[in-house]
């Protein structure tokens, strides 16, 4: 099934109502509001507003980084894409009746504590409200972008909640918060608009990969349980065909044309530079043993994850396999050197085996985890949006 526009139109039950429907102009939009919070003029004099302003009560209009004109409606109300704000766990064995080994989720590693968070419920719901070794993190999944970040909910003493706006900016998520109704970009963690505007979320590392995986890494994990309270079709994907698309849906800007729109990449920030491997190159080397930022850092994939983007049926996609980032640098100060040998990563100065969680299953370094960085398995055409000055790994940048 190749995706189209019209198939997004009815992505859980919600009938979308396209930007174009409320499109309002300067004066118009502040007087709809009538929330009287800020003390401009008007904040969106000169500016065509593409989303609904009537739904937030107590946004603070006035602070904004980012022009309104960027921002538009993708159709549900706030909340029409419910967050999941009680989650419930299940034992990995449990997820097992229903999840299969390349099944798609979000690891989260947090001290000794591990959860998964499988893309067939993430997809639905987009964000996640919860607790994990005492501290309050928001899991999220864009699935416009296929960027999955998680958040520590602890801003400045307080506690947020974030919820899904049913705005979108470069197609990506805009999260708000219950709190202040702020807005934030689910991509970079940046508040937007409103109180926090300006505010960054301090990002946590995180990975996509395949259930199996992670099930062997972590066989006493928790793994989030299907008993959400909404009734979803759990396992199916509403975006069938998105991952071959051109034209990411509700995208208003230009397409970076280095990579393909939704070709894969493992990217994020290491020392201050921005840089992303794209999935085919590290599928045909493996691993990646590369400096940037001053740092040196290892570019590792490994098969064994679904795409939650391809067919109908999640568990019926294709493999895209994992990526992940890492130092190569050990505690000791020791840089190592990684190879691939017939699908078995090893470094170089002891021979020891690492897998894709940047941890030594064998040999001098057994037990030895590398320190991971925040990089994502993103979409192309999102990644080059949001930075467009990004290096790319294999191309002259």
């Amino acid at each position: 099934m190749r995706f189209n526009r019209t198939t997004l139109l009815f992505v859980l039950g919600v009938v979308a109502v396209t930007a174009i429907g409320w499109t309002i102009t300067g004066n118009n939009a502040f007087a709809q509001t009538g929330n009287g919070v800020g003390d401009c003029a008007d904040p969106f004099d000169g500016e065509q507003v593409s989303f609904n302003v009537n739904f937030w009560d107590e946004t603070d209009f006035c602070q904004h980084s980012v022009p309104y004109g960027e921002i538009i409606s993708g159709g549900p109300p706030p909340d029409g894409i419910p967050p999941i704000d009680d989650p419930q766990y299940e034992s990995v064995d449990s997820a097992a009746e229903w999840l299969v080994a390349e099944s798609p989720v979000v690891s989260v590693v947090i001290d000794d504590t591990a959860r998964a968070y499988p893309l067939a419920i993430m997809t639905y719901h987009e964000i996640v409200n919860t607790e994990q070794a005492d501290m309050p993190v928001s899991v999220t999944f864009c699935p416009l972008c296929n960027s999955a970040l998680v958040f520590d909910r602890n801003v400045d003493g307080d506690v947020l909640d974030f919820g899904v706006s049913g705005n979108l900016r470069n197609s990506d998520l805009i999260m708000f918060d219950r709190q202040t109704e702020s807005w934030w970009q689910q991509f970079t963690g940046e508040g937007i608009v409103g109180q926090y505007t300006g505010t960054n979320l301090d990002v946590l590392p995180s990975q996509i990969i395949g259930f199996g995986q992670f099930a062997e890494e972590f066989p006493d994990a928790e793994v989030l349980s299907r008993d959400t309270g909404a009734s979803r079709n759990y396992g199916t994907n509403p975006y069938a065909g998105y991952d071959g698309t051109e034209n990411p849906f509700l995208f208003r800007g230009e397409i970076d044309r280095r990579l393909p729109a939704t070709s894969r990449v493992l990217a994020g920030f290491v020392g201050g530079e921005a840089i992303a491997y794209p999935f085919g190159a590290l599928q045909d080397e493996v691993v990646v043993n590369d400096t940037a930022g001053e740092r040196d850092i290892l570019a590792v994939w490994q098969p064994g994850t679904f795409s939650a983007l391809d067919q109908r049926q999640i568990d019926q996609s294709q493999d895209i396999g994992t990526a992940a980032l890492y130092s190569r640098e050990l505690e000791d100060g020791t840089v190592l050197t990684f190879v691939a040998e017939e699908g078995t990563i090893v470094d170089e100065q002891t021979g020891s085996e690492w897998n894709a969680f940047g941890r030594a299953t064998a040999g001098e370094l057994e037990g030895t985890q590398l320190r991971q960085f925040v990089a994502g398995s993103h979409f192309w055409f999102a990644w080059a949006a949001f930075q467009p000055e990004s290096q790319v790994y294999g191309l002259e940048n």
